[in-house]
Order: C-alpha cells, then structure tokens, then sequence
C-alpha cells in the first residue's frame, strides 16, 4: 500500500513527547530563541546561528573515537601500519548518510528512535530493538571505563579512584538540569580530542605513506592472513558505525529543540563532527605505525596502555602522556553518549519525561537510568579481573558487528514512510546507497558470526560467504529494480513546505501495512541475529571458562 500525505501545509499539531522538547535552542556556543524567525543573510548571522546549532553532529561523532575506537585503531596501525587507512575513506559516506537520515527523523518528527519503532511496526519489533540497544550499551559503557583504567594506570593514578573520578564526572555534568551547561562540558570534553593532533606531530609519521594509503585500497598479509585482516576491518567498521550513534543523535536533536529550518546547519555540525573523527581515527592508526615500524612490537598489539608505552618509547615520555589523556577524554566522552542514548531510549518507550533540559525532580526516570548504567558499569569494572575485562571487550566488538544490520534496516524503512518524513522521505539515490550499505554490514556480520565460532576459518571459507552473500544482493537488487519499472504509478514525494512541515501526533497516522515479503525478510533478519547471539554468547561464555 502507499502512503499518500499532504505536505504542502503545516501539521497542525506537533508530535513531540515532551513538552521540554520546544523552547529556545540553547546550545554550548550561543542560543536561538523560539520566536526568532529572521532570515540569516549575512555572513556573522550566519556563523552565530551555527555556533548554536553545534553540538549534536559534534559529540556523536567524536564520541564515536572512544576507548573502543582507541583499541582497534591501535591494534591496525600496530600490526599493519597505515595499510587499512583506506577503510576509513569508504566509510565517510556510510557515516554521513546514515546520521543525516537520524537527523531528519529527529528535527522532522520530534520523537526519538525507540518510539518510532515501536509505534511504526509493533512492540514486537520495538522490544527487540531496545533490547538490542540495551545489551550492547552496556558492554560499550563497560568498554569505556575499561579505557579510564587502562589510562590511569599508565598515567599513575590508582585505579579505584580513576574510575569512581570518571563516573562522578559522567553523572553530576548531566544532573545540573541544564541542557546548555551539559553541552558546555561535551563540547570540552570533544576539544580535547585534539591532543592527538600534537602526538601525531611529535612522532611524525611519513605523510606521504599516509596520503597514499588513504585512497588506495590494500590487504596487508595477502591471501594467507585474510581471515585476520578482514576481522580486524569488521571491528573497524563496528566501532565507526555503531548503533547507540543513531539512537543517540535522534533524541539529542529532539532535546536540543532543532526543526527543519535548521537542517542545514545540522549537516554543516555532522561533516565537522565526520572531519573531526576520521582525522582522529587517521592519527592514530598513522602515529602507532610510526611508533612500533622496525621494533619488535609489530603484530604483537596488547591494548591502548601498550601503544602509549611504545608511544613514549619512541618519542619520549610527553607524548605517551599526551596518548593517554587523549584515552582518558575520550572514554569519558564516549560515557556521555552511550549512557544518554539508553536513557532517552528507556524514556522513550516508557513514555517518562527525558530531556536534560528538566531537573532531576522533572525527570526521575530518566536520571535514575543515566545514572544506574554509569555506576553499575563502573562497578563492573572494579570487581572484575583482567581477564574477564579483555573478554567483555571482545564481546562489545563481537555483537556490535553482529547487529550492525538490524539498526539500519529499521532507520532504512523509517526514512521511506511517508506519514512520518512526509516531504523529507528519502529519495531513490538515497535508498539505493544505504541498501547497498544494510547487504555489505550482512556480508560483514555474517563473516565475523563464522569466524568466532570457527575460530580456524579459511580465506577461502570467507570468500565464499562474501561472493554467496553478494549473489543473493545482486538478485534482491534486480527484483526491486524490476518492481519499480513495473509499477503502473509513480507516486513522486512532493517537497514543497519542508521547513515547516512536522509529523502530526503518532495516534493520529494511519497504521503502515507491510508487505508479506518485507515481513518474511525482517523474520528472516531477526532469526539470523538472535541465533547469531547466542551463539556468539555461548562462545565467549565457553573461552571464559576455559573450553
């Protein structure tokens, strides 16, 4: 059935949960008041206006760079040198897209991602979502204060405390009930990411060697350490497009109060934010192979404290310093962003008031939440050996690639429902790039599942699956195409009115009706991953006790 909708007109009635929601914008670096609609002409009008929308692309994107990020790119810049920076290339545009989409289903609709799910296709399909969320937000939290320890300990400082400093920290910036003076610390916190500008350039890696692996592809090891290689391609693509990143911009632009008129500006604060993270991603994959190039360290990745000691071996104790304060800052920004995305998912689905903007007495809920997963990952941390430490960080970038399609194909069919973007829906280019994104994260998801329970698995077994995976794209591809030149009508979206146009009260859209074979592929999607999890859990249970 498809969906037919004015949108030449205004909705008459917004559809956001909370009324903390709409107000002025009050952002790090200035603030927009509601009522003020004149138009931005000049030059200075328009750089105040972005300084204020600024914030949302910014800390998605850099706390994406977390403690995570810090491992996977230490250990590919340690084992293989600057051979993988291509990766980083082709993900811009999977990066972009897919937090372009979560914005425009943010400032259009003014409901977070959880609730769309639930509300568009079922509390089947909404549970399975936040459980998803959930799960995996929790051993990425964990993951963050992981790097807090590992960080302190480099750096000295008791580990006990490092730890209690960081969730202290994490909580009490959130608890102040001001949306503006969170941002303020957030956006701190994301300039501190530059330190690993001046590490890059004390230990001054061949920029050549760096430019020339940047845009052309190579598997370092050949054939008979591909298996290897592409494991380690798979975490890089897990902990650069993650799915708390979605869930998280949404809601954060919903509670920073961004509509539509201010879509540009957005997407001007997500390509800095992309900049900023694939610049980040860059050093440090460049300076840990400069460090480690021609010692005996080279393939012998242990974890991020590892890379600042070969850091400071190399290029003298400063710069190790420097690593892991740049370690420290960023698993503390990644906290930030992974607890607020469980939070506003939590109230979300709960219907609870969730919005930084109210006081702890305005939003119980939702601050118990934010604070709870902080403290029990902290305490998690604390009580566990190092050991089951290192095996939590596995499962984080196990089930994160084991996942990564599930998101996508939920923010995929959001993104083409009419009654919800109405003239913002996604266009045909659009939905050809990011089907094209959901078959290769299978391809992905499917070749990690087999490696981690097939811990021996061959380079020929991988280019199996990658080639059955890519036959059965091809065929899906070529049945919608011939469904679309066999459609008798074309049903173009009219875009007129896009600035002001907001999805009216979810109780007042007629429910979407979903073909049998969208139902059958979602089934099948949804069986694959929740077998794929257990067997992953079952795995990863039988290596910590020693099977």
């Amino acid at each position: 059935m498809t969906d037919t909708i004015t949108t030449t007109n205004a909705a008459p009635a917004a559809a956001v949960l909370d009324d903390a929601h709409i107000g002025d914008i009050q952002g790090a670096l200035g603030t927009i008041r509601l009522d003020d609609d004149a138009p931005r002409t000049g030059l200075s009008a328009k750089l105040k206006t972005l300084l204020a929308i600024v914030g949302p692309g910014l800390i998605v994107m850099v706390g994406d760079n977390d403690a995570g990020a810090f491992s996977t790119y230490g250990q590919a810049g340690q084992n293989y040198g600057t051979h993988l920076l291509w990766t980083l290339l082709l993900l811009v545009p999977v990066l972009y897209v897919n937090q372009e989409m979560v914005l425009r289903l943010g400032a259009v609709t003014g409901v977070g991602h959880a609730r769309l799910i639930l509300e568009r296709f079922g509390k089947f399909w909404g549970a399975f979502s936040v459980i998803d969320l959930f799960l995996l937000n929790a051993l990425t939290l964990v993951t963050e204060f992981i790097g807090v320890t590992l960080a302190a300990g480099y750096l000295g400082l008791p580990k006990v405390l490092a730890v209690v400093l960081a969730a202290a920290i994490i909580v009490s910036s959130a608890f102040t009930g001001s949306f503006q003076r969170f941002e303020r610390v957030a956006v701190a916190l994301c300039a501190g990411s530059l330190l690993l500008v001046p590490v890059y350039f004390m230990v001054h890696p061949r920029t050549s060697q760096l430019a020339h692996d940047f845009v052309v592809p190579n598997m370092p090891g050949g054939t008979g350490q591909l298996a290897t290689v592409m494991l380690l391609i798979i975490s890089i693509v897990g902990t650069t497009v993650a799915p708390w990143q979605l869930f998280f911009q949404q809601s954060y632009v919903i509670d920073k109060r961004i509509t539509p008129r201010f879509m540009k500006y957005e997407k001007v604060d997500l390509w800095i934010g992309i900049a900023i993270v694939v610049a980040g991603a860059a050093a440090m994959m460049a300076f840990t192979a400069a460090a480690f190039a021609g010692t005996g360290g080279v393939g012998q990745f242990s974890d991020a404290a590892g890379v600042a000691r070969g850091l400071a071996e190399h290029g003298g104790k400063l710069v190790g310093v420097l690593y892991a304060i740049a370690l420290l800052d960023a698993s503390i920004i990644g906290a930030f962003a992974v607890s607020l995305s469980t939070a506003y998912a939590i109230g979300d689905v709960f219907g609870i008031k969730h919005s930084l903007h109210r006081g702890v007495g305005g939003a119980k809920g939702f601050y118990a939440v934010y604070a709870g997963v902080v403290c029990t990952a902290a305490a998690i941390v604390l009580a566990a050996s190092d050991h089951t430490l290192g095996l939590l960080t596995q499962g984080v970038q196990v089930l994160a690639g084991v996942l990564l399609p599930s998101a996508s194909v939920f923010l995929l069919l959001l993104c083409n429902d009419r009654q919800v973007l109405g003239p913002w829906t996604n266009g045909p280019k659009t939905n050809a790039f990011t089907s094209a994104v959901v078959g290769v994260l299978v391809t992905l998801s499917v070749i990690l599942t087999a490696s981690v329970l097939f811990p021996d698995i061959s380079s020929g077994a991988i280019l199996d699956i990658m080639a059955g995976c890519g036959v059965i794209g091809v065929l899906a591809a070529g049945l919608a195409f011939t469904r679309r030149r066999t459609a008798t009508v074309e049903d173009p979206i009219d875009r007129t009115g896009r600035d002001t146009w907001r999805m009216p009260p979810l109780e007042t859209l007629a429910k979407p009706v979903m073909s049998t074979g969208r139902k059958i592929g979602m089934g099948a999607l949804r069986t694959y991953l929740l077998i794929a999890m257990v067997l992953v859990v079952i795995k990863l249970v039988e290596t910590a006790l020693g099977h």
